[in-house]
């Protein structure tokens, strides 16, 4: 009876997150047609792994066969994780809040606010799959990317990767709670931090590039931990090359990684709880700024 009853209880939970991701993917795929979705999830990874590919090109003069390309491909294609599903929580409270105007409505209905935002980053993730997915086929066939699917130690890579679902998911939530307060030009608010983040995490570069006064940013962030750790299982002798963080081996980085992720949650919760109580009571829920 206490099991059935538990049940129950988690019900609520799990239907909110439930139907977010399904409103989530129906709301990022049912813009277009099929095909022309299809088409544009292809087109727009390989657009800016493009970007990435030409600067790489004419600075080394074409040499795609060395280490250092592989390393920077990989942290520039799973970085499309963090935009996606950082970017696309702080996103779900400004589309239902000025595009659609429900956000009011969900407030009023049994769903619990903070799994309905991690559903919707859930479906953002489930879309980015398939841009990371896209950008390393490409790069394995096209570009000389050296992953050997014999070598990959996928239980490192499943473990790295659930763990970087639940920080981004931290991270998503943290920005939504900040949008919630904000009118003016909230909708820049992820990009820019997807941005600075890009900057600071190694991800397409080593943090001894950056001027010494800058690297304690990028060690004290979840995403550069996560990137390693991903580089790691899946080409380990080209990513335990560079210097950034080959001091450390993977279970000391998974260590870093759980204890990160574990804070930001854990600050990601207190702040969503003190900016949906200021916005609740100062009437922000159903505010809209026309932007």
């Amino acid at each position: 009876m206490a099991e059935s009853s538990a049940v129950r209880r988690g019900d609520p939970w799990w239907r909110s997150f439930r139907t977010a991701a399904w409103l989530g993917w129906q709301i990022e795929s049912n813009w277009a047609d099929p095909f022309l979705f299809a088409v544009y999830s292809i087109i727009k990874p390989l657009a800016l792994a493009g970007i990435l590919v030409v600067m790489y090109g004419t600075i080394t003069r074409g040499d795609f066969a060395s280490p250092v390309f592989t390393y920077i491909y990989l942290g520039n294609a799973f970085y499309l994780y963090v935009g996606a599903v950082m970017s696309g929580m702080a996103w779900a409270v400004i589309d239902d809040r000025e595009r659609y105007r429900m956000l009011k409505s969900m407030y009023v209905a049994p769903v619990d606010i903070r799994l309905y935002l991690i559903g919707r980053g859930a479906a953002r993730f489930m879309t980015g799959s398939v841009s990371v997915l896209v950008t390393l086929v490409v790069g394995v066939l096209f570009l000389d990317v050296a992953i050997d699917l014999t070598a990959v130690d996928w239980p490192l890579f499943v473990v790295s990767l659930a763990i970087g679902v639940v920080m981004l998911a931290a991270m998503g939530l943290l920005l939504a709670s900040l949008v919630l307060l904000l009118g003016h030009l909230s909708w820049s608010l992820g990009d820019a931090v997807a941005g600075s983040l890009f900057l600071f995490s190694g991800a397409v570069f080593p943090l001894e590039v950056l001027p010494r006064v800058l690297r304690p940013i990028g060690y004290a962030m979840p995403v550069t931990y996560w990137l390693e750790l991903l580089r790691r299982a899946l080409v380990g002798p080209v990513a335990q090359a560079f210097p950034t963080l080959a001091g450390l081996t993977n279970l000391q980085l998974l260590g870093i990684l759980s204890a990160l992720t574990v804070g930001l949650s854990s600050a990601a919760i207190a702040t969503f709880r003190v900016c949906d109580f200021v916005a609740r009571e100062r009437g922000l829920i159903d505010r809209t700024s026309n932007y």
